[in-house]
Order: C-alpha cells, then structure tokens, then sequence
C-alpha cells in the first residue's frame, strides 16, 4: 500500500485521531509535523483552504476533514472495520462525533485545554478564568451526555471499538487532565473508558510531544 502522509501539528487532538485510526487499522503513515501557524501559509491551504488540521494526501489524493480521513482509513486498512454495521450502533456513532465536532471541541475541548494546557506549557501564557467559567457549562452538558450513551457499554457505540471512541478519545484525555475535567469526569463511567482507550496499542503508539505528554 502506497504510504499516506499526514500534515498536522503534534498534540493535536484531531491530529492522533487520525493517526491512532491509522494505527488500527495497518496503514502505512508519514507524519510531517508543522510548526503552529504553519497551517496558515499559502501552501497549506492549496491543501485545505479551510487552514484546519489535519491533512492527508495518498499519492494524488488529498483529504481534509478528519471524519473524512478517518472513514477512509477504514475503508482502505486492514482488519475488522471501525464503523457498527447495525443501523443503530452506526447512527450513535455518527451523533458522538457530532457531538465532538460541534460542541465539544469547539465550546470545551478548545478553550478549556488550551487555558489550562497547551497555553501555559506551549507558549507560556496565563489561564484566563473567563473564558474557562464561560465553557463549564458546557462542557457539563457534554461529559453528561457522552458518559449516558456511553452506559454500560464497553465503547461509545456499543461493544465494538469505533470511529466514535478514535475521535473522542484523545479530546477527553486531554480534558481530563485539567482540574474542571477531573470534577467532571469523576464518578462517571467515562472514567474508565478513558483507561481502556489509553491502554490500545494505537493511542500508546501516537502519545503526545513530550511536553504535553508530562500533562497527560
């Protein structure tokens, strides 16, 4: 199989989605690591106009969008298939990622981890309270809603490990690591899940940089 290549930033939640994904599932990967800001350049966004990360090109095939990516992935790897074949497992799945997409990242996930992590451990910076306070209510919409489909279930569509699990899993251990994400998540069934995505041999192998490794 001819080697996909990956353009992101490292310790990108998005990022080690698309690379755990690509771990599951026997894909032959490059990552090329840009530095923040690099997604921002003319060359990036012949790639992705939209100057988000990630990015993956296939020989002459490039693709943006990482629930895109990660449907891809699925459909040309190897090995049992990360999307349920009941209707019903399969729309759960497509609502988490949703979920992740449109309120998560963007109105927790976002604001919380960058105060709390990469601001201060990347760049130095001080967590501003405001906008943590203005998030929280939020994220307690999304802990509670992600840990009730969850339920008893071994992942979040059910008993099968899934596209849902890879695109939510690196966002809430990121989470989890920040004093409002380890109230939130205490208790919860989420906890533990968080334990058995940590411990698959993919998300050991896409860990974050070092820096933000120490964090998590």
């Amino acid at each position: 199989m001819t080697e996909l290549v990956a353009h992101g930033i490292p310790g990108s939640p998005f990022l080690r989605a698309v690379l755990a994904t690509a771990e599951e599932k026997a894909v032959p990967y490059r990552l090329v690591a840009l530095a923040p800001g690099m997604h921002r350049t003319d060359a990036y966004r012949r790639m992705h106009p939209f100057s988000r990360i990630p990015v993956i090109e296939h020989g002459d095939f490039v693709l943006y969008e990482t629930q895109a990516i990660l449907r891809y992935l699925d459909a040309i790897g190897s090995g049992p298939t990360l999307q349920p074949t009941d209707p019903r497992a399969a729309a759960r799945m497509n609502q988490i990622i949703g979920v992740n997409d449109w309120y998560f990242f963007p109105k927790v996930g976002g604001p919380v981890v960058f105060q709390r992590l990469i601001g201060p451990i990347l760049l130095g910076t001080s967590p501003d309270e405001a906008v943590i306070a203005e998030a929280l209510p939020m994220a307690q919409t999304c802990v509670s809603e992600f840990d009730r489909l969850l339920g008893a279930s071994t992942w979040l569509a059910g008993e099968t490990f899934s596209l849902a699990d890879l695109m939510v899993g690196p966002q809430l251990e990121y989470l989890s690591q920040t004093p409002e994400g380890r109230a939130l998540l205490a208790g919860t069934g989420l906890a533990e899940w968080l334990k058995r995505i940590a411990a698959r041999p993919s998300f050991q192998a896409t860990l974050p940089p070092e820096p933000l490794r120490q964090a998590v």
